[in-house]
């Protein structure tokens, strides 16, 4: 059976994984007959924010235990994944991996990124695994590869659609930091054959749940074909 991993950076779109993208994640890995292997971060959470109404919250969360909300508790710290285990990992969006796994909510693209998710990111490009970056997740991936030879051909979204934030802001940051931007509009997937990674819009843009769901069947049909090719 495929073990199709799930890096989460917390639970809830503001301050951790956006939760729909990574239910629906799950349910795509379970469709195509593989298992979720889910990663968390045993580490606290940059701060909590208030979903009702936008406010932080004077309190402390951990990613790992918040993240297994989503996960009905199965879920693994990353130090515990052997990236050689793994077919593949999708990293669903989500406020967090900007302000979690990553400093760019703060910093923009001149941000830092976990050194324990880097070298896991990094390690699983290293062994040909294929990685799927859903929203505003492929910023981390240019983070982990920011320097390297390796230059990852991403979408953040369209110019083209409504999108409650700056993607051209966006595409800069991530040209800056080394990655190589394809505009695409929701619904479709950008494929990054040589490197092995798949990058979806998703709530990047302006979208009803039905769409998000849409976008991630077509980044698994991707991710399928790819893993039926090796």
């Amino acid at each position: 059976m495929l073990k199709i991993g799930v890096l989460l950076s917390g639970c809830g779109v503001y301050d951790g994984a956006e939760i729909q993208e990574a239910v629906l994640t799950l349910l795509e890995i379970d469709r195509m007959g593989a298992e979720a292997v889910c990663i968390g971060i045993d580490d606290a959470q940059h701060h909590v924010l208030n979903h009702v109404n936008g406010s932080e919250m004077a309190e402390t969360r951990n990613m790992l235990v918040e993240a297994a909300r989503i996960t009905r508790g199965n879920i693994k710290a990353i130090q515990e994944i052997v990236p050689a285990d793994l077919d593949a990992l999708v990293i669903p969006g989500g406020f967090g991996s900007a302000k979690n796994l990553t400093s760019w909510a703060f910093d923009g693209p001149n941000g830092s990124i976990r050194s324990d998710v880097k070298l896991f990111l990094v390690n699983l490009v290293n062994i040909g695994k294929p990685i799927v970056a859903l929203c505003v997740s492929p910023i981390v991936l240019a983070k982990a590869f920011e320097g390297s030879m390796i230059q990852p051909k991403m979408t953040i979204g369209s110019k083209n659609g409504p999108s409650p934030y700056s993607i051209s802001d966006f595409e800069s940051g991530l040209t800056s930091a080394g990655a190589v931007t394809v505009d695409c509009p929701l619904g479709e997937v950008l494929i990054d054959e040589e490197n092995r990674i798949i990058t979806a819009p998703c709530y990047m843009m302006e979208a009803r749940i039905s769409e998000i769901q849409q976008n991630i069947q077509a980044a698994f049909s991707a991710l399928k074909s790819m893993i039926d090719a090796e």
